[in-house]
């Protein structure tokens, strides 16, 4: 570290040893972690390296988001995706799943609260990319 160049290989992967360090205990010393990996920053580091840096050495004192809370609607398209991916039987019986699915989850979808619907949307790519290959399979 003396050309004053930040390892980003060696900040990066103690950026997150010492933020799973913080959000996974009670008791973790928030001010030293930061400490710790300012050290990692030379002195003379480009101004750029010392944004991202700072940045991310902030960012260690602030509180996880908590895990989205997904609508019913949501966990309803969920369901009708995962039993799709699972069909069994014929190759026709199993496209016609999948369309039956992807029909499915797309009225679910306009169901859903707004910020939900792109998501529940994009769980039908998954099933599009599956009856493509038992149209026309990539390998024989």
């Amino acid at each position: 570290m003396g050309d004053g160049k930040v390892e980003v290989s060696v900040f990066n992967e103690a950026f997150y040893e010492a933020r799973e360090r913080v959000w996974s205990s009670e008791g973790a010393d928030v001010v030293a972690e930061q400490a710790a990996l300012r050290a990692l920053v030379p002195e003379h580091a480009s101004e750029h390296d010392r944004r991202w840096t700072g940045q991310l050495i902030v960012s260690l004192a602030e509180s996880p988001a908590p895990p989205r809370q997904w609508s019913e609607y949501y966990h309803q398209a969920g369901a009708v995706h995962a039993a799709a991916y699972l069909a069994e039987g014929t190759v026709e019986g199993k496209i016609a799943t999948l369309e039956e699915a992807r029909r499915r989850i797309w009225e679910i979808s306009e169901q859903a609260p707004a910020d939900e619907e792109i998501h529940i949307k994009a769980m039908t790519r998954v099933l599009e990319h599956l009856e493509r290959e038992l149209r026309d399979p990539t390998f024989p």
